[in-house]
This record gives structure tokens, C-alpha cells and sequence, in this order.
């Protein structure tokens, strides 16, 4: 399913366009002085190597820390057989400790040129060699790692906090405090992470989403974790297993998307480096990198490696569904079409036909996305894709206003799986819209604590703002906060966080960096998402002359999002189009009255100033 990546940046807010108060928490765009700092105190946190996984080396496949909720249309699972090798470790190995086979060290070093060591019991038989020795010391201190980490408290107390220590960070908010608390996040992060069970999540999100998917041996039954730790004992024994180790690197960006933890993309990109240096040019390995350069944001990346799998494998449903997203992001709506109608004539199932339902609706045609998808929930069998695709059902409807509908679809999501996450935040929107604040707030709370993400943490800053009770101010600043460090910490872990940065600084923060976020983001592709976050920040920085033209583009191809077309309305309002402005904000509170509890205030506001 195409990827969505956008919707993990919030597309609401209000039309307010006064400065932030002085003492505000204020997001600001991460500058070289920044990045540095947030390295540093993950240095600090986790030993030399930087963006390095916490595990030690970035292609160790150790034991894996996990947080979510890319959008509910995040990375649709890929229903393609597992890998060479990876059917087999999955059976029967889910109870192996998840002690890594210990590659060369050189391997990550020696910029990707050195060849892999053969397995310590390899065929030549001539005796352990150096890179063997070195393999096998490492494997030592990694399963030391591994056995030291398991005994760290439980997850949920440590994601929980690490909420409360950011909350704290937040009304104190400076420049030093953010090193401490993206450090603090990545900690927190990591400490439960190796017992905490795995999120089934076969769908978004978004801030970082993976289209391609991993095999259905990792996701059916929410065995994502059971999986790598199945594929992290037979690499100990089988380091040469190219095809384990694509699908392991493919199971780290499953495992940083579901769980919002950018650490495993490192670590991902190592796995599949390995694979391509045991077997060069093997489609599962490239098709592998297309999804980490799409988790990243690199769109036009995972074009080029989707295309370059394509090469050696023309069925490979990963870099099918690959090549769909990345054409999607870059807003090649066209080619995003018959890319899908491509896949749809060599892989159909459910990861294309999400795809192919996301096409359709961009281009408004909400009617065929909504039958697409219901065939695809119609042939989903394992929990995770039913899990997924009812959410997106769910989403979909929600985005035309149809809450019941919206919270049956997440119910059914839920019975499948009533961990997951993507379900559990549209359930908690869809509550919001119907008035149910109570419910919305324990909701959207449910999922920050579990995995504090950019929108999911907006998203329940506005929910506190709109319902204004004592505190609530306070509680809804920190959670703002909360997304400039999870930003900082994207980026130091290779993501290309701009749109997040864009558009929630644009309502609850420095507009300034929001704008120069906004830019550098349409500088890289030209999407209606990116047309829409570029309109606003302009706005919110009083050029509304000059955000004009980038609100009707992202309206220009039919598809219904509220959201976009109350910025719009804001920005003929502020240029004195009054016809056209209400318009488009009628328009906005018929297709969605409930699309942001602070947005959809706004426009009935200025509605009434125009009467």
C-alpha cells in the first residue's frame, strides 16, 4: 500500500497567525549544531558509533529495539515468499535468544568491499581463519548484549517514562534540554525493547513508513519479533544465507516503522548491504533497499532500487509495490497509475491492491479505492493484513466524514489485532469528530505513551487545546515538544523529516523553520501533500499572495482531504477572495466536520466573519 508518509505529518491546525508567546516550547528545524549535539548524546547513550543501532555494530542482527503509526496506509505487508533460507529459520527457531551471528567488524567498516567470512564450520576446513576468530568473538559480546538487555525493565514503564521526563523537558524547553531529551527518547526506546512483544502492524504513519513489506512469515500472527530473533540464530550459523539476510534488513525497516524507532534503519542498511555483498545484485536484497530509502524519505532512491530489482526479478511484489510509493511521493500520480495497473497484471493480493485503492483515491475516486479495498479485506487471512486493510477502510472513511463507519472498520481491525496501533489512533480521531473527547483523549494517550510519534503526539495537543480544561494548555505544549526531538533523532538515523517539521511547526511552533522545512521539501518532489504543507507555511509567515497557487495544487487532482481544503479557504480569506474562501471551507465541513478539532473551530470562525 502506498506509503502515506505525508500523513504522519498533521494536516490540520488553525488559522491563528500571531507569533508564539515568549516561553512558548518552539520547534525549530534541526542545523548541523543541532544534529551534532543529538549524535553526541546518543554516543553518549549508547557507546561509540553514532546512528549506530544500540546493539553495538549497524549490521550486527542482534537483539532489535522497537515505536508507530506512519498513517493507517504505512507500508502495506508484502504477501512474497520469504527469502531464501528465511521459511526455514522461521520455523521452529521463534524461541531462540536473539543472539546474532557475529560478523567482521570490517564489514561495516571497509565500505562495503570486504568480502563476508564463510560460517566458522565452513567447508574449506582449514581451521578457524582471523575474520573467523573475530566473527566468533563478536557473537560472544553480542549475545552478552543481548542477555544484559533482557534484564532492563519493562517496556511499557520505560515508553511511559519517557513521556513523563519529555512532559517535564517540555515547559523548560532550550537548546540543551532537546540533546538530553532525544537521548532520553532513544533510551527509552531501547530498554524494553527486547522483551516487548511486536506490534502487528502489516500496514502505516508515518514518521517512517516502508512500502515492500517483509515476508508474511515475520507479520502473520504479530510474529514480527519472533521472526528476526528466528533469523538472527540462523545468521549466526548461516552467515552467508544472502536471501536471511535480506529479509532481516526488510524486518528492521517493518520493525522501525511499526514502532517509530529510526535506530533499526542503521542496522537495516547493513543487513542488506551484507546480503549484496554475499550474493551482488539479487533482486530481494535491492528491493529491500528501495523500502529503507522510502522508510527514509528518499523517494527518488527507492525508484532507482525498486527499478534495479525489477531488472533481476520483473515479479518481485516487493519492488512492484516499491516502485508504486516512491512514484507516489514524487508525485508522479500518472505513472503511479500504471505502475499499479503493472502490478496488479503480475502480483495481484493485498499489498497491490492498497496501492492501487491509494491511487485512486488521490485522484477523488473514492468509490473504487473503497471496493479495491474491500476485495482486499475480503482475501486477507492473517491477523496482520486484515488488521491492516480494515484500517484503511476505516481511514478512508473517515476522511468523508463517515465516523460510524470509520469506528466499524477500526473494530474490526481491532478484533484481529487489538494492539495495533494505526487502528487504535483513527479509532481515538474518529471518537474526537463524534464529540467523544473522553474517550479520544485515553485513546490518543494509549498510543504517545506507547510510541510518541509526530502526529499522534500533535494530534493529542490539539485534542488537549480543544477541550481547555485546567493544565491542558501546559500538557498539549509538551507534546509539541515532544516532536522536535523525535525529528532530531530521525535525522540523525538518515530520515528526511522536512514535511513533519513543515507542518507541525507551521501551527504549534517556530514558523520560520517551518517554512524553510516546507520549501526544502518541494525542492525534493512535487506531491499534493507537499503542495499543501508549502501553502500553509507561507500562510502562517503572512505571504498568503504566494501561497495561493500551492493550495489549489494540492486540490487539483479530486482528492478529498479536508484538511486541504480548509487551508485553502484560510488563504483566499487572508487574500479577499470571500466567495471562494467560503467555498472552500463549506466545503471542508461538509466532506469532514470533525478533520481537526482546532481546524475545524477555525473555519466555522472565519465562516461567521464572512457572513
Amino acid at each position: 500500500m502506498s506509503p502515506r508518509t505525508n500523513d504522519n505529518a498533521p494536516e490540520t491546525g488553525h488559522g491563528d497567525r500571531e507569533q508564539a508567546a515568549p516561553g512558548r516550547p518552539m520547534l525549530r528545524t534541526a542545523e548541523t549544531g543541532p544534529e551534532k549535539a543529538v549524535r553526541e548524546a546518543w554516543e553518549r547513550a549508547f557507546g561509540a558509533g553514532g546512528t549506530d543501532a544500540p546493539d553495538g555494530r549497524a549490521d550486527d542482527p542482534g537483539p532489535a529495539p522497537t515505536p508507530a503509526a506512519d498513517s493507517a496506509r504505512d507500508g502495506a505487508p508484502v504477501t512474497e515468499s520469504a527469502a531464501p533460507g528465511a521459511e526455514e529459520a522461521a520455523r521452529g527457531a521463534g524461541t531462540t535468544e536473539p543472539t546474532p551471528e557475529g560478523q567482521a567488524s570490517a564489514d561495516t567498516r571497509g565500505g562495503g568491499q570486504t568480502a563476508p567470512s564463510p560460517p566458522t564450520d565452513g567447508p574449506e576446513g582449514a581451521g578457524a581463519t582471523e575474520a573467523e576468530a573475530t566473527e566468533a568473538t563478536e557473537a560472544q559480546a553480542a549475545e552478552a548484549q543481548a542477555a544484559a538487555a533482557a534484564e532492563s525493565s519493562g517496556p511499557a514503564d520505560e515508553r511511559v517514562a519517557a513521556v513523563r521526563r519529555f512532559s517535564a523537558a517540555g515547559r523548560r524547553w532550550r537548546g540543551v534540554q532537546l540533546v538530553v531529551c532525544a537521548a532520553s527518547l532513544a533510551v527509552a526506546l531501547t530498554a524494553g525493547a527486547v522483551v516487548v512483544g511486536a506490534v502487528r502492524d502489516s500496514g502505516t504513519t508515518p514518521v517512517a513508513s516502508t512500502p515492500g513489506g517483509v515476508s508474511p512469515q515475520l507479520l502473520a500472527g504479530g510474529d514480527l519479533d519472533s521472526g528476526i530473533r528466528a533469523l538472527q540464530a540462523h545468521l549466526r550459523a548461516q552467515p552467508r544465507d544472502y536471501g536471511s539476510w535480506a529479509t532481516l534488513g526488510l524486518a528492521y525497516v517493518e520493525q522501525a516503522r511499526t514502532k517509530g524507532d529510526p535506530s533499526r534503519y542503521p542496522q537495516a542498511q547493513a543487513a542488506l548491504e551484507r546480503s549484496l555483498r554475499v550474493r551482488p545484485g539479487n533482486d530481494a536484497a535491492l528491493a529491500g533497499r528501495a523500502a529503507l530509502a522510502a522508510a527514509r524519505h528518499d523517494f527518488t532512491g527507492a525508484l532507482d532500487y525498486a527499478d534495479q530489482a525489477l531488472k533481476q526479478n520483473p515479479y518481485s511484489e516487493r519492488a512492484l509495490c516499491s516502485r508504486i510509493d516512491a512514484l507516489v511521493e514524487l508525485g508522479r500520480y500518472a505513472d503511479a497509475s500504471e505502475a499499479a495497473d503493472l502490478a496488479d497484471s503480475r502480483h495481484p493480493g493485498v499489498p497491490v491492491f492498497t496501492r492501487y485503492a491509494y491511487v485512486h483515491e488521490l485522484r477523488g475516486d473514492v468509490g473504487t479505492a473503497r471496493r479495491v479495498l474491500e476485495q482486499a479485506l475480503a482475501t486477507a487471512t492473517s491477523r496482520g493484513d486484515i488488521a491492516y486493510v480494515a484500517t484503511a477502510l476505516g481511514q478512508l472513511a473517515w476522511n468523508q466524514g463517515q465516523y460510524k463507519t470509520a469506528l466499524d472498520s477500526y473494530a474490526r481491525a481491532l478484533a484481529a489485532d487489538d494492539t495495533y496501533l494505526p487502528a487504535l489512533e483513527g479509532r481515538a480521531r474518529a471518537q474526537a469528530a463524534q464529540g467523544n473527547t473522553a474517550d479520544a483523549v485515553r485513546g490518543m494517550e494509549q498510543v504517545v505513551e506507547r510510541y510518541p510519534l509526530p502526529q499522534p503526539l500533535v494530534e493529542l495537543g490539539e485534542l488537549y487545546e480543544a477541550r481547555g480544561t485546567s493544565g491542558d494548555l501546559s500538557k498539549a505544549h509538551d507534546q509539541y515538544a515532544l516532536v522536535d526531538a523525535w525529528v532530531s533523532l530521525a535525522r540523525a538515523n538518515g530520515v528526511n523529516a522536512d514535511l513533519d517539521t513543515a507542518l507541525a511547526a507551521a501551527d504549534h511552533g517556530d514558523r520560520t523553520a517551518a517554512l524553510k522545512a516546507a520549501r526544502a521539501e518541494w525542492a525534493r518532489r512535487h506531491t499534493v501533500h507537499t503542495a499543501d504543507a508549502l501553502a500553509w507555511a507561507l500562510h502562517v509567515n503572512g505571504r498568503d499572495r504566494e501561497a495561493l497557487p500551492y493550495a489549489r495544487q494540492a486540490t487539483a487532482t479530486g482528492y478529498r482531504n479536508a484538511a486541504f481544503l480548509y487551508h485553502r479557504g484560510m488563504i483566499e480569506h487572508a487574500t479577499g477572495d470571500t466567495d471562494q474562501a467560503r467555498a472552500s471551507l463549506t466545503a471542508a465541513l461538509k466532506l469532514n466536520p470533525g478533520f481537526s478539532p482546532l481546524g475545524a473551530r477555525e473555519a466555522r470562525k472565519a465562516l461567521e466573519a464572512m457572513r
